[in-house]
């Protein structure tokens, strides 16, 4: 059995990444609201208190009955967590004249004590709070201090309860995935047993029983998620799952033959329907994207469902789902803003009557890379860009036509192929083409032209939570513009996206 970690969040925007430094220790975790936590909480054998953007004195801060569990399960609360056990056992917490925000030395570490073995004195670590704790509770003990803040680090003297004020889980904190190890390994004596080779087998033994007999209907996209949850079905129940791949007319270039005839080589039972021409019949004449993702996603259904009809006695639908697209679907505190409506989550239609199988819905996407490498998928699809549910229509800004679709998927073939080329394209997160709802001035030859305008994106990132543009040498962008405006007729300027996530998203649409 592998040790389980509860993550209590508070809002805070590390959330995901303390669940990833856990992650990479091989140890499980979850993460849950503060106001949605799980019924069998002591099923867990170690909580974590995550930060958050309010003050433990304000009327509507987030709350949590820690004492309950105080003495029964290992606790370590981190900068608003810290602050909150402190508030709450008798400490002092208030707003402090020296505020933190950004990088930060440690100093007078107690070094006899295991929760800062290995970890130097003046270690940088990340703040990020205006608050801070002026006094400890009875029965707690300072363990590090920065040069601002006092109590930075401390922990109780009757049970396994460490609080830090700091963000150890941040790049920045130079030693932050020790003090995690720290505390798992030399403290709570947790296994490293949670790996991609172990969740195969539990999850492949877990479909097994669950679905038995049953047939299990997914719906391939060519993307990694999809397939890597195919191929765990698959090797759970064999010929009881079918899988369909529906053509949208929105794939890249040659995508939906190379890809299908892939999984068919593989062993998947698949249907190929192309549908494209209907798709682009129902998005003549759209431009708003939102609209453009809510068609899409509705005539997919409308396809899926009237190919799900022709099999037989399938009572499950198998789905890849990951574990981000689970998160960003649970608001911590209220309603949040909907930046774009999200093509893996929301369900199917009631007629469907089918349960839900979502094999990879605990998995983060770097660990269903490494799971479908375990699984022997081939690598080009398992270190594939992430590709938007929509395809190519929200890289069309404006109106989506075929004409259009085949310039783009021109212009991407060639972009992505020089990334290859180059031995970029396993550096870079995700990259494609934008064709912009403009025409340029050009001149080709003797004669002026007046055609249109494409944009390059190529970003770095870890989850696509945050991304940042990709410095690409001059002369790969100047050959790349090249070949795209002398063999992709109807394009006359090629310019390049120098845009980060925040402000601006991954898409432009």
């Amino acid at each position: 059995m592998f040790s389980k970690v509860l993550i209590v969040d508070f809002g805070s925007q590390y959330t995901q990444l303390i669940a990833r430094r856990v992650r990479e220790l091989n140890i499980f975790c979850e993460i849950f609201p503060f106001n949605n936590l799980p019924k069998k909480i002591f099923s867990f054998e170690a909580i974590i208190l995550s930060g958050s953007p309010f003050s433990v004195k304000s009327n509507d801060s987030p709350t949590f009955n820690f004492k309950k569990f105080y003495g029964k399960l290992p606790i370590l609360a981190i900068c608003y967590g810290a602050q909150y056990i402190a508030h709450n056992f008798g400490g002092i917490v208030s707003a402090s004249n020296k505020r933190e925000y950004g990088r930060a030395l440690l100093s007078k570490i107690n070094e006899k004590d295991p929760f800062f073995n290995s970890v130097k004195n003046k270690s940088q670590v990340w703040m990020s709070h205006s608050d801070t704790i002026q006094k400890l509770p009875k029965d707690f003990e300072c363990i590090a201090s920065t040069d601002d803040v006092e109590f930075a680090a401390f922990k109780s003297l009757k049970n396994i309860l460490y609080g830090i004020q700091f963000h150890p889980e941040v790049f920045h904190s130079e030693d932050g995935r020790q003090i995690f190890y720290n505390f798992f390994i030399k403290i709570l004596k947790f296994k490293q047993n949670w790996t991609s080779k172990s969740f195969i087998n539990e999850t492949v033994s877990n479909i097994t029983s669950k679905i038995k007999s049953d047939k299990v209907i997914l719906g391939l996209s060519g993307g990694v998620d999809s397939t890597v949850a195919a191929v765990l079905i698959n090797k759970a129940i064999g010929e009881n799952l079918n899988c369909i791949f529906v053509n949208n007319g929105l794939l890249r270039k040659n995508e939906y033959t190379s890809v299908l005839n892939y999984y068919k080589k593989i062993g998947l039972k698949v249907k190929g329907v192309d549908a494209s021409d209907l798709f682009y019949k129902e998005l003549k004449g759209v431009v708003d994207p939102e609209m453009k993702r809510k068609i899409i996603g509705k005539i997919f259904i409308d396809v899926f469902q009237n190919e799900s009809k022709l099999i037989c006695n399938a009572n499950w639908l198998g789905q890849g789902t990951i574990y981000p697209d689970v998160i960003e679907s649970i608001s911590v505190k209220g309603p949040s803003a909907t930046i774009k409506s999200h093509h893996n989550v929301g369900g199917i239609p009631s007629d469907m009557k089918l349960k839900i199988i979502e094999p990879l819905k605990m998995l983060f996407k770097d660990e269903v890379r490494k799971v479908g490498l375990n699984l022997k998928i081939d690598k080009n699809i398992i270190n594939r860009h992430p590709f938007p549910g929509p395809g190519l229509a929200i890289r069309i800004l404006g109106e989506v036509t075929k004409e259009k679709v085949e310039l783009l998927q021109d212009v991407d073939d060639i972009f992505i192929s020089e990334l290859k080329r180059n031995n970029l394209y396993k550096k870079i997160w995700q990259a494609g083409a934008i064709l912009l709802p403009v025409n340029t001035v050009g001149v080709m030859g003797d004669e002026r032209t007046y055609e249109s305008c494409v944009a390059l994106r190529a970003v770095t990132s870890t989850d696509g939570m945050t991304a940042d543009w990709v410095d690409l040498p001059y002369k790969i962008l100047q050959k790349i513009s090249n070949e795209i405006i002398n063999k992709v007729k109807g394009v006359n300027r090629v310019v390049y996206d120098i845009s980060s996530k925040p402000p601006a998203t991954i898409e432009w649409e």
